[in-house]
């Protein structure tokens, strides 16, 4: 009986080897692939996305007011 920390090892193992064993314009590829993420998930979200509720309000409460009020009252708010 195998017990689960085994496939899990055995999991890791396979994509470990799999990208050791992959050619070099595979390795640039996917390079290329985890800069576009980083540029996506955390350049994108400092500058562009800030977080205005944390600014503006300062309890989960009024946060929460703020976001039901606008889910509430939005102009595409079909009656």
């Amino acid at each position: 009986m195998k017990f689960p920390h085994q496939k899990i090892t055995r999991f890791i193992y396979l994509y470990i080897d799999g990208f050791r064993n992959l050619s070099s314009w595979g390795k640039k590829l996917w390079i290329i692939i985890l800069i576009k993420l980083f540029i996506m998930f955390v350049i994108l979200k400092i500058f562009f996305f800030p977080d205005i509720l944390n600014k503006k309000y300062n309890t989960d409460a009024e946060r929460a007011e703020h976001v039901r009020n606008q889910l509430i009252n939005s102009p595409n708010n079909n009656d």
